[in-house]
């Protein structure tokens, strides 16, 4: 089994190095000053997409932590409607 995880491990380093190297190719047949600044902008770019993601993420936790306090409003207001109720085995107990 160590043998099958070696050759892949392998296999992996071999089309990393071989993408590697197409990509210090592409840089290489530019000047040096326009690869530069090529390198820069896609830096730059990718640092404009972490931003947006990153965003996303963010937005994605506040959302989260809305619908819980929504629920929690949800319960209380069910509750409230009906105080022999225990919220549970009753319709709506699952929100």
């Amino acid at each position: 089994m160590q043998e099958t995880k070696e050759s892949t491990s392998c296999a992996g380093n071999n089309i990393c190095d071989a993408l590697r190297f197409l990509c210090e190719a592409s840089y290489a047949v530019l000047p040096e000053d326009v690869a530069h600044q090529l390198g820069e902008l896609k830096k730059n770019f990718l640092g404009g997409v972490r931003w947006v993601i990153e965003k996303d993420i963010q937005w994605i936790d506040e959302c989260v932590a809305g619908g819980d306090r929504l629920r929690e409003e949800w319960r209380r207001k069910n509750t409230g409607a009906h105080p022999s109720a225990t919220g549970k085995g009753t319709a709506g107990s699952g929100i």
